[in-house]
This record gives C-alpha cells, sequence and structure tokens, in this order.
C-alpha cells in the first residue's frame, strides 16, 4: 500500500492522530489495540482497512472567523481549544465539499458578511455544514448564523449556486445563542427541499441537517453487511433494534426479519426513522420512542420474545440498566456494533458473566488516520449451539 499523503495541518489540527503512519502500519496499530483490549474474549479477525483511505468523510464542518490581521478563516477548531486552523483542503474530506466552502469564505468578502463573533455576540457566520450524497450525488449546505437576518440573501445564494450548480438544497440554521453545539433549535429552508437523500446497503435515506448518518458510507456498507451476516436473522425472526437512531440499521434488517422493532429515545430521530421506512416501502418494521433498555424490560415482563438484539450505542457504551434489560429479555443473539473497544471490553465483561458467549469479533477501520475502530462482536446465549 502507498505511503501517506502529508498533510500540512497535521501538527496544528490534531484530529488525524496517527497520520504519521502509513495505512498499513496504520491497520497494525488499531489491529493490536482491538487484540489487547478484546483480545480475551475470543479470536480478533484481521480489520477490515479501505482501498483508498482518503476523502472519505460525506459530512464536513467549517468554523468561521478572523485572524489576527482581521482576514476572514475557515477551518476546524484546534484539538481541545476553540481556535480556528485555517483549512482549504483536508485529506479525509471530500473534496467537493471543502471547494464549497471555500467559495463561501470568498463570497462572504464580497457581499460584505461578517464572521460571528462569539465573545460580542455579534456578527453572520459562525458554521458551515455541508454534507454530500456519494452514492446520489446530492449536496446541502448549511449556512449557520448568529441571527436570522440575511443581508443580500438572494444575490448571495445565486453567486453560489452559479459556481456550485450541484448544490441540491441550502438550508439556513439559526445559532444566536452561547454555546459548543454547532446548529441551533430553527432552520428555514432557503433553497431545495432542505434534506438530501442517499442510498446505503440498496436502501434509499432522507438526510435532514441534525440527522445522524455515519460519515464513512463505504465502511458503512462494510459495517452493517458484517453486522447482517453475524446476526443470520431468519424470516420468523423478532428483532429488535435498539438505538436504532434514523432506522438505517433496522431498515437493513428488516429484508430478512419476520419484524423489527427500532427503539430511540430521540424524536427527531424516530420521527426521520419511520419517514424512511416508508420511503423504502417496508411495513415489518415498527420504530418506537423509548427508553430501550425500559422497552426491553417492558416487553419481557409482558412474556414477548426477540431473537436477535443489534446494539449500536454511543461512544460511552451501555449503561449497567440497559445491559440488565438485555440479560432479561434474554434474546438468542446479540450483534454489538461498537465505536470504542475500550467501553466495548467493558459490557462484554458483563455479558460474558451473564449467560452470554463471545462468538466472533470483526474490527472495521472506519476512520482512517484517526485512533478510532469500529467493531461489529456476536454473542449468543451460553447454551445456544453456533
Amino acid at each position: 500500500m502507498e505511503k501517506i499523503q502529508k498533510c500540512p495541518h497535521y501538527k496544528k489540527c490534531g484530529a488525524c492522530q496517527i497520520h504519521n503512519l502509513d495505512y498499513d502500519s496504520q491497520l497494525e496499530f488499531k489491529m493490536k489495540k482491538v487484540v489487547r483490549l478484546l483480545g480475551r474474549f475470543h479470536y480478533v479477525e484481521k480489520i477490515i482497512g479501505m482501498q483508498d483511505p482518503y476523502h472519505y468523510r460525506n459530512k464536513v464542518q467549517a468554523a468561521f472567523g478572523r485572524d489576527r490581521q482581521n482576514r476572514i478563516i475557515s477551518g476546524v477548531y484546534q484539538s481541545s481549544t476553540h481556535r480556528i486552523v485555517p483549512v482549504d483542503e483536508c485529506l479525509i474530506e471530500d473534496k467537493k465539499a471543502d471547494e464549497i466552502i471555500v467559495t463561501i469564505r470568498k463570497l462572504l468578502k464580497s457581499f460584505k458578511l461578517k464572521t460571528f463573533d462569539e465573545n460580542k455576540m455579534t456578527g453572520f457566520l459562525r458554521h458551515v455544514l455541508v454534507k454530500r450524497g456519494f452514492l446520489s450525488g446530492e449536496i446541502m449546505v448549511v449556512l449557520v448564523t448568529g441571527s436570522e437576518e440575511f443581508k443580500s440573501k438572494r444575490s448571495f445564494l445565486n453567486a453560489l449556486l452559479e459556481r456550485h450548480p450541484d448544490i441540491t438544497t441550502i438550508v439556513q440554521n439559526i445559532n444566536n445563542k452561547r454555546t459548543s453545539l454547532v446548529l441551533g433549535e430553527k432552520s428555514v429552508t432557503l433553497y431545495g427541499d432542505g434534506v438530501i437523500k442517499e442510498q446505503l446497503c440498496g436502501y434509499t435515506f432522507t438526510i435532514s441537517p441534525k440527522a445522524f448518518y455515519q460519515i464513512n458510507p463505504i465502511q458503512t456498507e462494510v459495517l452493517y453487511n458484517k453486522a447482517m451476516e453475524f446476526a443470520d436473522i431468519k424470516k420468523s425472526d423478532i428483532v429488535i433494534d435498539a438505538y436504532c437512531g434514523t432506522g438505517t440499521i433496522g431498515i437493513i434488517a428488516s429484508k430478512y426479519a419476520g419484524h423489527v422493532y427500532g427503539v430511540e429515545l430521540n424524536r427527531d430521530a424516530v420521527a426521520d426513522a419511520k419517514k424512511n421506512a416508508e420511503l423504502n416501502g417496508i411495513g415489518n418494521v415498527d420504530f418506537i420512542r423509548a427508553d430501550a433498555g425500559r422497552y426491553m424490560v417492558d416487553i419481557s415482563d409482558e412474556g414477548l420474545k426477540a431473537d436477535v438484539v443489534i446494539m449500536d450505542p454511543p461512544r460511552a457504551g451501555s449503561d449497567v440498566r440497559f445491559l440488565k434489560s438485555l440479560v432479561k429479555l434474554s434474546p438468542k443473539k446479540v450483534v454489538y456494533i461498537s465505536c470504542n473497544p475500550e467501553t466495548l471490553a467493558r459490557d462484554l465483561m458483563f455479558l460474558s458473566k451473564n449467560k452470554y458467549k463471545i462468538r466472533k469479533i470483526q474490527p472495521v477501520d472506519m476512520f482512517p488516520h484517526t485512533e478510532h475502530v469500529e467493531c461489529v462482536v456476536l454473542l449468543t446465549k451460553s447454551e445456544t449451539k453456533t
């Protein structure tokens, strides 16, 4: 595999912690990490890397501000700081998204629009978020502003669309609070439908400004196909998709299952999941707004069963309450998708002491050049033969 391309921002940015290693060495580093943390549970399969580990991020986010010479800059926050590192092109970000952000920065000067000053709480543009469907080709641009007033709005949009006619939709998101959150509560669609669509594993998904969608679409297909392989779902199986988000995993699992129940606490995510099921014409999926652990306890108390539970928790992993509810429900199989092998090791220790045996562990490199590594793990009830 070729040597890594050099990044001029590597030492200042801090986002790509292992960019100094060539890609083969990166995979070796991650493999050793997973084996060290999870090897005590089961043999770890060889990590699945990318054929081309560059420009894989379909979501690009840039902060806007000014440098010491009062020039408009855009880029990323330096690791552990609120200092903007100016970036025109990033080796892991989508090239088209980077081009759009540079164009917007130049247009600000032309239209005499100011960047937002977080100390004075004045100015206009705070952030730009670009999401691109790699398969659909659709592009969303979100302009995050400190106020709703948008001077020369129509002319600005026309200038942006003239330079990038492939933009599908433009949204203005208003964030006028002192917060580290990028997006505010209110969004206004300025051009197009306010959403884009993208294909994943043969299904179509709607992506809104706030919707969570996996950042690396190429490796997401690898990850989810491996999860389906491990789950080996039968047509008679009842499947629970815990932490279901906007329903991607549950919808993909519906192809194989008798019925899928996706459970998620976030109201907006559940609404998006229901729309995605309708968009794909799927009738054997129900999405429920509830705490996944509480839901599993409730259906267990009612005497109901699930054959397979697929869980994809956040980096913090699952809490003990959820894991106890999982054990109480007692599905035949659990497929655990994890973005943090440290918390995964903790949760596997709990489950291995409570009726479950780890059968397969597969690492997947979702984020080349960073320390992060995803894993898919298959667990079965101890008395179940495989």
